[in-house]
């Protein structure tokens, strides 16, 4: 007889019970996770409230420099116009520049040479700019931009046809897979988060990082990671930070920013600070004596220097509507010419902003200033230049070759 007949039920009351018991069991684990829902997010409460009680780091003082766009047109080729603008963006990384604004000297109307002042919109808004101007900020873009993010922002371009033949910034924000740092850039992805707690985001490592917000796919971050964690885990996570927030705490060097202004008065009118720039210096032939400013007179919080095109800071002047001053040197609190009893008859452009960075770099006194960084013992160069990532791509009969092929190198001793 079967064990229904014997209890005294029927198949449909053993087979509710049986349902009974599945949806009591089903309500308890929900209960479970609930519980454990709300200790996660009572210990991000509390990471949260760590972190706003924390005193807010100081920002430090930064140094801008404007470049007229003009430069380009005055290169014989395409190849030289990118290896200008190559040359500036070695210039303000090599001397930690924070902002790079290039702004037009010669105005949209300008009749010179209208071959090569073609002009472009730069905005939604029509406002239109020359393309010189418009490829230089392209070019110092690509060029700040972290390698392994590069095909993400810069699409196929005829203004970075000849970018291959730039030397690399090498900036500590171009960081390698074997690079262990805190600080990341990163591109948000499409990739979807469970339970919509945050974003994925690309920051150059083997996995995906997760975040603690949510964004838009397609933006450029800035992300901090923990300390404790191994970078080739596939769980990452991080938060995100300002882009200022790395050199603030830690005192790297972070890169620069782009920006295009329409004229010599938007460098001043349209600066991203709150109170502008403390300090102006404008560079010329026609200025004082760098030698006659002594050592850290020059205090500032937000430091700004203006070069000059072809035609000097008077050409800039001139075009200008907004600007009444008859003299460019009363435009700035210092109008200095960093290479007096020059040799040549002109100074190009490139060439003043490597000589002036370094010539005022005794006499500057930020106001805030950044951590001591030790860039080769907190970021190390990477070992791998290049050379190991290609063996494996390397055909086998070529690498036999190179295995057994003959040390010559006693035999060169002839030569020295």
């Amino acid at each position: 007889m079967s064990n229904s007949v014997e209890s005294g039920k029927s198949w449909k009351q053993i087979h509710r019970e049986s349902k009974e018991l599945k949806k009591k069991y089903k309500d308890q684990n929900l209960e479970k996770k609930l519980e454990k829902r709300k200790q996660r997010e009572a210990v991000d409460q509390q990471k949260q409230q760590k972190q706003t009680t924390v005193a807010p780091v100081r920002s430090v003082s930064t140094v801008s420099i404007a470049v007229p766009g003009s430069i380009l047109d005055n290169a014989q080729s395409q190849e030289l116009r990118t290896y200008l603008a190559g040359q500036i963006a070695r210039a303000a990384c090599i001397f930690k520049v924070d902002e790079v604004i290039v702004f037009d000297d010669l105005g949209v109307n300008s009749s010179t040479n209208p071959k090569r002042s073609r002009v472009e919109e730069i905005n939604d808004d029509g406002e239109q700019i020359r393309h010189c101007c418009v490829q230089l900020a392209r070019i110092l873009q690509y060029l700040e931009c972290p390698q392994y993010l590069r095909k993400f922002f810069f699409p196929l371009h005829k203004d970075l046809k000849f970018s291959g033949l730039l030397n690399p910034l090498d900036a500590p924000h171009h960081l390698r897979q074997q690079n262990d740092f805190i600080y990341r850039e990163g591109i948000v992805t499409n990739k979807p988060a469970k339970e919509t707690k945050g974003s994925y985001v690309n920051i150059g490592l083997l996995n995906d990082c997760l975040v603690d917000k949510i964004l838009n796919a397609g933006l450029r971050v800035t992300v901090k990671l923990d300390a404790s964690q191994d970078l080739k885990s596939r769980k990452l996570k991080g938060v995100i930070v300002s882009p200022s927030e790395p050199r603030n705490d830690t005192g790297v060097y972070w890169g620069y920013t782009v920006r295009i202004a329409k004229s010599l008065s938007d460098v001043f009118l349209k600066s991203p600070y709150d109170n502008g720039y403390d300090l102006t210096i404008g560079t010329s032939d026609k200025g004082d004596s760098i030698h006659d400013v002594t050592a850290e007179s020059l205090p500032y919080n937000h430091a700004l220097i203006v070069y000059g095109g072809l035609q000097g800071l008077e050409s800039a002047l001139e075009t200008d509507d907004k600007l009444d001053a008859e003299d460019p040197s009363l435009l700035f609190d210092h109008y200095l010419n960093t290479v007096p009893c020059q040799g040549s008859r002109t100074i190009r452009t490139e060439e003043a902003i490597l000589i002036s960075l370094a010539s005022l770099q005794e006499k500057l006194q930020p106001q805030v200033k950044p951590k001591e960084f030790d860039l080769g013992e907190s970021i190390p160069q990477s070992e791998d230049t290049g050379v190991k990532q290609l063996e494996h791509k390397m055909p086998k009969e070529k690498k036999e070759r190179q295995r057994i092929a003959p040390d010559v190198s006693g035999d060169m001793d002839r030569f020295d």
